[in-house]
């Protein structure tokens, strides 16, 4: 039978309506109602989180990590019908959202792995000396112990991987944290399903009710209720800057300030170094142009920018365009999205000195990629062109030399992702561009595309400002539970009341 969405919030283990409504808009397939959240809503959600954590926070690694591997299971056992929905909501093929779901289970099983494992918890004992002159030292133990209540902000263009159940809600749920998700307008019905799947592994693994809640949101008021609300200890966002920077501003002004970690805008640079140009252009042209376009551009590591010197550049940008025409048109996320990138793409297009290699435009919520050219002189003196167009857009910055490369590497802002592609020949400007590139971006990668971030232990999913918000977090990989745990020192006390964990 196919999943029909109720429409309703999830809330201390119970569905709840409202009068006020939104409805979805699919690319395909039925539109359904959901109830809009409000600051009500949201104020019993964390209400609920907040009596959950006493008990959730003090629950045995053993018993979470069987609680994220039953949530998975949830998930799994309802495939069919998030693909359906997944795919007539966000007009995403098939294929990507099956892939998405491994993806999404994977972190799940991948978190109770590490809880199991206990290495996270960095525990540390100095014993005590009792006869130490002038003052004996006491016994101090240390631990990594939850925050608190989490508020999660799912994303539009992830789904599953970064939304109900994703990372954040999966780290945070690891580390012991209770969670409120406000999920996205663009997917209300998959975010619903993948809910209803959390729900059926708290009733399955007995765990408190308020453990986990969903609200339906279509209003920034919404999201604002949640940042505001003194009982959340923390949030994770993953969107736009302007979003982002406004939620951000939130925590920081609450009577108690909260950490905020959103992963924003980045361009997610590539330098073409000159011998690699030289051996295989064609190739690195081809192969920029599959990823500037994958899922029609939305993805945050979407490599938006190449940096290459000038005198290879003509060749480079006539592979690019070739390939790059083969493209067809792709469906967006939203309307919204579909608008905003070509408003974006037009600002780029219209900024001095640059020049128009491919502008088409589409109809609807479709996109076909664009390609501009920029000089470096012209693009470090224009703040705008730095900025992230979401969507197939490539911008191509000429370098006069590799003295200007590396000048250009400089004046970046801070990125999730810079890839050198070099070969052995360009290994000196490589050591000069790789300490610029470190202090820039979260990830760097050599002969590769950034398009694709891999969970696991040592992945870094951020970086400095506007990237994200908190460069020293991440937001995939195991490193992630740390945004969601603080140290505490525990000194003389008796083993009868310690917590379980800091022994074991």
């Amino acid at each position: 039978m196919t999943y029909t969405p109720s429409g309703k919030h999830l809330i201390r283990g119970e569905w709840v309506g409202g009068d006020a409504q939104f409805s979805s808009d699919p690319v395909e397939g039925p539109s359904h109602r959901f109830a809009s959240g409000t600051a009500q809503m949201v104020d019993r959600a964390c209400v609920a989180a907040e009596d959950a954590f006493w008990t959730y926070a003090n629950t045995s690694r053993a018993d979470r990590a069987a609680f994220l591997d039953a949530i998975a299971d949830e998930i799994e056992a309802r495939a069919d019908d998030i693909t359906l929905i997944g795919t007539q909501e966000s007009g995403l093929p098939t294929a990507r959202l099956q892939g998405e779901r491994g993806r999404t289970t994977g972190q799940l099983r991948l978190f109770a792995d590490h809880i199991r494992d206990g290495a996270y918890l960095d525990r540390r004992h100095d014993a005590a000396l009792p006869d130490r002159q002038p003052l004996p030292r006491p016994d101090l133990r240390m631990i990594q112990r939850p925050i608190g209540p989490v508020a999660v902000f799912g994303a539009s263009n992830f789904p599953l991987a970064f939304s109900t159940a994703g990372g954040d809600t999966a780290s945070a749920l690891a580390a012991g944290c209770t969670v409120v998700v406000k999920g996205h307008p663009a997917h209300p019905g998959t975010g619903e399903i993948v809910a209803a799947a959390i729900d059926a592994a708290i009733r399955r693994c007995g765990m408190p009710a308020g453990t986990f809640s969903f609200i339906h949101g279509d209003t920034h008021e919404v999201g604002q209720a949640l940042v505001r609300h003194p009982l959340i200890k923390a949030v994770g966002f993953t969107g736009s800057l302007g979003a982002g920077r406004a939620l951000y501003d939130l925590c920081a002004a609450r009577p108690e300030p909260i950490p905020f970690f959103g992963e924003l805008g980045s361009v997610n640079p590539m330098f073409m170094l000159p011998q690699a140009m030289a051996a295989r252009g064609a190739e690195l042209a081809k192969g920029w142009a599959g990823s500037l376009t994958m899922g029609a551009g939305q993805f945050c590591t979407n490599p938006g920018i190449v940096v290459i010197r000038q005198d290879q550049a003509g060749e480079f940008a006539d592979a690019t365009l070739a390939a790059l025409r083969e493209t067809g048109a792709q469906v967006m996320l939203t309307q919204g999205i579909a608008a905003a990138y070509a408003k974006g793409a037009d600002t780029i297009r219209d900024q001095p000195g640059v020049r128009d290699l491919l502008t088409q435009t589409c109809d609807d919520r479709r996109a076909l990629p664009r390609l501009y050219m920029v000089t470096g002189d012209d693009w470090q003196a224009n703040h705008a062109l730095s900025e992230e167009v979401f969507g197939p857009l490539g911008l191509i910055v000429t370098a006069k030399d590799d003295d200007q490369m590396v000048a250009l590497a400089r004046s970046l802002a801070g990125q999730l992702t810079a890839t050198l592609h070099m070969d052995a020949g360009d290994a000196e400007l490589g050591r000069q561009l790789l300490p610029v590139l470190e202090r820039k971006a979260g990830r760097i990668l050599a002969n590769g595309f950034p398009t694709g971030v891999e969970v696991a232990d040592a992945m870094v999913h951020s970086g400095p400002w506007p990237a994200s918000t908190n460069f020293g977090a991440t937001s995939v990989g195991t490193l992630a539970i740390r945004r969601f745990l603080r140290p505490v020192c525990f000194q003389n006390i008796p083993a009868a009341i310690m917590p379980e964990d800091i022994a074991g």
